[in-house]
């Protein structure tokens, strides 16, 4: 089954802001596990000026970035169409600016 890495930080409204939009985008059935970056001095020489980033991951291929800053609704439907795993989500309507 898909889930999701959220690289974040403490003190972070974008952070938080991802976090929030993603778990009402995707309800309770999704795995978000959510990364503090300033805890691992790799993750923050790759992602320090990009968090939030959203990485998605799916049984049989590698980690995807799916969006950094502001959450992409069509990335994340777009990723679970290609994993085989919808949540039962539904895609944005036809017109509507994605979040």
């Amino acid at each position: 089954m898909p889930y999701f890495t959220l690289y974040s930080r403490a003190w972070c409204h974008l952070c938080e802001d991802m976090l929030l939009a993603l778990r009402a985008l995707l309800g309770s059935g999704v795995r978000i596990d959510v990364v503090d970056v300033d805890a691992d001095p790799a993750l923050v020489e790759r992602y320090d000026e990009l968090v939030p980033v959203l990485i998605g991951h799916a049984p049989g291929r590698a980690p995807e970035q799916l969006c950094h800053y502001y959450l992409s609704d069509n990335a994340v439907h777009d990723f679970l169409a290609r994993s085989g795993g919808n949540s039962g989500i539904s895609p944005p309507e036809s017109g509507k600016m994605p979040s």
